[in-house]
C-alpha cells in the first residue's frame, strides 16, 4: 500500500471529516455530539495526545483537524506546525481549539499554518462554522481574538506594498484582501464585488503566492500589519 500523502480537500460527496485531538475525555465527547448531530460533518477518529494525534491525522487524512494547545507529548502548536507547517507538502486544516486566550499561542498558532482560532467557551455553533469553514478553505477565528489581533497589528506598520522583491496585488486583489481581513468568506466576497466565486478563489491563491503565505489567515495577517484592513 502507498504511503504517498493525499488531498485534504473535501470532495463534495460525503461529509466533512474531522479529527479531534485533546487530552480530556469529556470535551472529545462534547465535541463529537456536536459535530456528529451535523448531517455533513463526521468525527472519524480521536487522539489524547499531540503525538497520537499526528499519526492517526496522517494516516486518515481527515478534512479537518481539532487540536487543543495543552496536551502531553506534542502540543497544539507543534502539531499545527507538523501538519499544516510551511515545510509541509500537503498540508491540512488544523483548527486550534483552546481554554486559554493567550496572545502567544494565537500568533504561534497562526505562524504554524492554523485555519482557525477558537476557544471552547464560544460554543458549538462557532465550532460548527469553524470546521465548515476550514473544510472549504475559509477561516474563523473568535471574535474575542480577532477584535484584539486588530487592534494590535494596526498598531503597527502601515505599508501596504508586498514585501521588497515581491510582485505587487492589483487593485481587485487589494479590494479582496480588504474584505477577506474583515472576515468575509468567499461567497460573501463574490456577493459584494459582483463576481463569481470561483473568482474570488482564483484571486486569493494569487494573493497567496505573491505574499508567500500559506492560506487565508497568512493574508488576513499581512493585511493587519500593513494597515490594509482596520478595525
Amino acid at each position: 500500500m502507498s504511503n504517498a500523502p493525499t488531498t485534504t480537500a473535501p470532495t463534495g460527496t460525503g461529509p466533512i471529516r474531522v479529527l479531534l485531538a485533546d487530552d480530556q475525555e469529556s470535551i472529545r465527547s462534547a465535541f463529537r455530539m456536536v459535530l456528529d448531530a451535523q448531517p455533513d460533518i463526521q468525527v472519524v477518529g480521536e487522539a489524547a495526545d499531540g503525538g497520537a494525534a499526528v499519526e492517526l491525522a496522517r494516516r486518515l487524512r481527515p478534512d479537518v483537524v481539532l487540536a487543543d494547545i495543552r496536551m502531553p507529548r506534542v502540543d497544539g502548536l507543534e502539531l499545527t506546525r507538523l501538519l499544516a507547517g510551511p515545510d509541509v507538502a500537503v498540508p491540512l486544516r488544523v483548527v486550534v481549539v483552546t481554554t486559554f486566550d493567550l496572545d502567544e499561542y494565537v500568533h504561534a498558532a497562526l505562524r504554524n499554518g492554523a485555519a482557525g482560532f477558537l476557544l471552547k467557551r464560544s460554543g458549538p455553533t462557532l465550532l460548527i462554522e469553524a470546521v465548515r469553514a476550514a473544510a472549504v478553505g475559509d477561516t474563523l477565528i473568535s471574535p474575542q481574538v480577532t477584535v484584539r489581533l486588530l487592534r494590535e497589528l494596526t498598531a503597527g506598520p502601515t505599508a501596504t506594498d508586498p514585501d521588497e522583491g515581491a510582485e505587487p496585488l492589483t487593485d481587485r486583489e487589494r479590494e479582496i484582501v480588504t474584505l477577506l481581513a474583515g472576515g468575509c468568506t468567499n461567497a460573501e466576497i463574490a456577493a459584494q464585488l459582483f463576481i463569481a466565486t470561483g473568482t474570488v478563489k482564483n484571486h486569493v491563491a494569487s494573493v497567496q503566492r505573491k505574499l508567500r503565505v500559506r492560506n487565508r489567515v497568512g493574508i488576513a495577517a499581512w493585511a493587519w500589519e500593513h494597515g490594509v484592513c482596520r478595525p
